[in-house]
């Protein structure tokens, strides 16, 4: 059985006004190359996945947030924690898929929004979840991430992955490749792109549903499979430092973000 039901993290923050229900999904999983275990690693004392929940949660724009994970222990963490977590199947070939399944757990209508926070964001600004969602005031926003601007060295790395976007904010392109090119090598403004999603529900589910596109399978980016499908990605612009963890090392940076966070009053 799901445990979809759990403690309600105190909010005194005002939510905006004429938005959809928003919820937040973290799709979580043990198996991972680069760091096995990354869901349940140690920051102070509880695990990695406890700090998303807890930041996430003071967004107040959020209905409610979630777990999805795939694994046993996890789960059992979860539920330790009284945090609210649904079981998904383990063949998932993406956080987005296993959202999607979590979203059909919950029974979702299609008319709310679903926001796919990543797992191994513990300091995240949950000042960045409301931008993310503020868009949606607009019906004809259908997706939206966020961008934030880069310097020259950071972008050279093909793990930082770059966006391009017109003056409606609409996204152009995604790469793991510097984007735009300098042609005369002039500084120009470069984006690094922030893996957080908000998608009407209904989009969600086409999303899933289409087959994986040529230039999300050469770049092995899947939210080209928007763009190659004709589903406009709406880019927010935040100044808020995100902080992931990919590797063993990455904790001793969270660590520190955290404390400062707590020092501020901000985290408990």
């Amino acid at each position: 059985m799901n445990a979809i039901f759990g403690k309600k993290i105190k909010n005194n923050n005002k939510p905006l006004k004429n938005i959809p229900a928003c919820y937040g999904i973290i799709p979580v999983r043990y198996a991972s190359t680069r760091f096995p275990g990354k869901p349940l690693a140690d920051i102070l004392g509880k695990p990695m996945f406890w700090h998303v929940f807890q930041r996430a949660s003071r967004c107040p724009e959020l209905v409610k947030t979630v777990l999805a994970t795939d694994d046993r222990r996890i789960y059992s963490v979860a539920e330790k924690f009284d945090i609210p977590v649904v079981m998904t199947l383990p063949e998932h070939p993406s956080g987005t898929d296993r959202v999607m399944e979590a979203a059909e757990i919950l029974d979702l209508p299609d008319d709310v929004v679903v926001i796919n926070i990543q797992g191994d964001e513990p300091a995240i600004e949950p000042k960045m979840l409301t931008e993310l969602i503020e868009p949606f005031v607009n019906s004809e926003i259908l997706v939206t991430t966020m961008a934030k601007k880069i310097d020259a060295e950071d972008a050279k790395n093909p793990d930082r992955v770059k966006v391009v976007f017109g003056e409606n904010n609409k996204a152009l392109y995604f790469s793991r490749s510097i984007i735009p090119y300098s042609r005369n090598n002039k500084k120009h403004e470069i984006y690094g792109h922030i893996g957080l999603y908000a998608f009407r529900m209904k989009i969600l589910k086409k999303f899933v549903a289409l087959p994986e596109g040529k230039l999300e399978h050469t770049e092995k980016l899947e939210q080209l499979r928007l763009l190659e499908n004709n589903i406009p990605i709406h880019i927010v612009l935040t100044t808020h430092q995100s902080i992931g963890v990919d590797r063993p090392e990455d904790i001793k940076k969270v660590i520190k973000k955290i404390k400062k966070i707590k020092g501020s009053g901000l985290h408990s």
